[in-house]
């Protein structure tokens, strides 16, 4: 049996360190918002189903179709960034007008949404352009670096 006690944690002295540093650097280059990546997709997915969470189903229709579908693209649009990420940073501030867009279309989509509908879009909205921005900032400084 081999004695492995003397074995290093650390790679330094390995011929290929530099090599393999490099090649991570390229792999992981541009994947400083990958911590928003999920952010964005549960924000997409809540979207899509608030309105049976809130059951506004039957009282605004309009408003149903249209937070199914925004969400649907919020969260196509996040695991586009989790697959593609260096194609698809470009679309960030995409996510920022749909997250203004579900700000207000309570009062344009909708007929007469009570409160709970308001407050509902205007968090999922806020939230969305909120995290669009953080996305828009990385990607930019990603770019310029």
């Amino acid at each position: 049996m081999s004695n492995v006690s003397h074995a290093r944690s650390d790679i330094s002295g390995h011929p290929d360190a530099s090599e393999m540093r490099a090649r991570y650097d390229r792999v992981m280059g541009g994947r400083d918002v990958a911590l928003v990546d999920a952010p964005v997709f549960l924000v997409g997915l809540y979207c899509a189903v608030s309105p049976w969470v809130l059951h506004f189903t039957a009282s605004q229709p309009a408003l149903v179709t249209h937070n199914l579908v925004m969400g649907i693209a919020i969260a196509v649009l996040a695991l586009g960034f989790t697959v593609m990420p260096e194609r698809m940073y470009g679309l960030s501030w995409a996510i920022c007008a749909m997250g203004a867009w579900i700000i207000v279309s309570s009062w344009v989509v909708g007929s007469s949404p009570d409160a709970g509908i308001v407050i509902n879009n205007i968090i999922v909205g806020g939230l969305t352009l909120l995290l669009g921005m953080v996305c828009a900032g990385a990607a930019a400084k990603t770019r310029s670096t």
